[in-house]
């Protein structure tokens, strides 16, 4: 992490000493506005989630008391304790991770990140060197820079903003992209720690696999002008459903359930506040390599070498959200906009946009939140995992794109 983070300054900042001698004054201050701007914006979001993580850790700490955890537990034990086989039954991350993966599927990203940040405290609790990345922190992180999406009800939700003529027609394609991403991270990472795919493992992803045909069976009978509409209710209706199904098992077990909230909920602000250091670090060093102009160079070297190998440019114009997704959400979403805004949001550009946005997670982001919350500094091999998950998520997403929207 000490290598990467201080590259996107030194390349940032040489991209930019070469442009000032090429006549640009106004680089370096660019730079300067840049690192401030992306600094405050490491503040906004901390405190924009500072909400969010003392609702979800309230909840969870409902969840734990009553029960619920461990219960969910118990249904992935299996999977657990092949996959994770340093976490003992029963143990509190089990909960929290299948959870946070829970939320992933869903599209609920607000819910997802303070659960993962709940699981990854729990891991941590096991982890012996608690400076180093754990095999099972990484394969959960791996887990969530994949972030297997079964209803990306915000990219829809764009989409209809600009004026799609069917908002929804990338689901499948951003599906089958999603699915490649993730159990491509999840074999490579078993094959680095040895894990054995056995019975169990096959059982597990063959289950995943199936859920996922059955939802592109059900909503494949859905009228598409329908369908966005429905996956956000359905969407809204599990979140509205998992808060009152725990304070009601909090009843029913005779919980004091208001003390827990409140007692979860602190722990949910301090940790809001502790991520702010990391934040800072990963966005400023983002915003410096952005505004020198190394991205636009990058681009255009791409687009040179696929003219001058023969290779089809068409997905060129959609390539800053490729870039940009591993380093920032929200960056890639402003550039995924800019290109529909300037292609068309029906382009084969546009499109293909869309499916990259929603085939990964941002991987430097979720690598700073969550090892940053913990403290770890030594991430092992988990970055490239993570670079691994969003580089077949991008081809996976190129290719399903050509061929639903270009023909081939």
């Amino acid at each position: 992490m000490n290598l990467v983070w201080a590259l996107f300054f030194l390349v940032g900042c040489a991209t930019a000493l070469v442009r000032w001698l090429g006549g640009d004054t106004e680089i370096f201050q660019q730079l300067v506005n840049a690192s401030f701007d992306m600094a405050k914006l490491s503040v906004d979001i901390a405190i924009g989630l500072v909400g969010l993580l003392a609702l979800w850790s309230g909840l969870f700490a409902i969840a734990e008391k009553t029960g619920v955890i461990s219960w969910l537990g118990q249904g992935l034990a299996p999977l657990f304790r092949r996959l994770m086989p340093e976490v003992p039954a029963g143990h509190e991350a089990q909960g929290a991770i299948t959870m946070n993966l829970a939320a992933n599927m869903l599209g609920l990203d607000n819910a997802a990140t303070p659960l993962g940040i709940k699981a990854m405290q729990a891991l941590q609790t096991l982890n012996p060197l608690k400076d180093t990345a754990s095999n099972a922190q990484i394969l959960f992180l791996v887990l969530n820079t994949s972030s297997v999406t079964l209803l990306p009800v915000t990219i829809f939700m764009y989409r209809t903003q600009l004026g799609a003529a069917n908002p929804a027609d990338v689901f499948v394609p951003i599906l089958l992209a999603t699915t490649a991403s993730t159990l491509s991270g999840l074999l490579a990472v078993m094959w680095l720690q040895k894990i054995r795919l056995d019975a169990v493992v096959l059982g597990y992803l063959g289950g995943l696999v199936a859920v996922v045909a059955t939802l592109v069976f059900w909503l494949g009978s859905v009228p598409v002008d329908r369908l966005a509409d429905i996956s956000q209710q359905l969407a809204n209706g599990i979140i509205l459903l998992l808060m009152v199904g725990l304070v009601a098992a909090g009843l029913w077990r005779q919980q004091p359930v208001y003390e827990q909230f409140v007692a979860g909920a602190k722990s949910g602000f301090e940790t809001a506040v502790q991520l702010i250091p990391y934040l800072v670090a990963m966005l400023v060093a983002i915003g410096i390599f952005r505004a020198s102009g190394a991205l636009d160079l990058l681009l255009d070297g791409v687009r040179w070498l696929l003219t001058a190998l023969g290779v089809s440019t068409l997905f060129v114009d959609a390539l800053p959200v490729a870039l940009m997704k591993p380093f920032s959400g929200s960056g890639a979403r402003a550039m995924m906009l800019d290109v529909m805004n300037t292609h068309g949001v029906d382009s084969v550009a546009g499109h293909i946009a869309a499916v990259m946005q929603g085939s990964t997670e941002t991987t430097f982001y979720v690598l700073a939140v969550y090892f940053g919350v913990v403290g770890i500094t030594r991430i092992r091999y988990a970055l490239w995992a993570g670079l691994l998950c969003d580089g077949v998520g991008m081809i996976t997403a190129v290719l399903v794109g050509g061929w639903f929207f270009a023909g081939g």
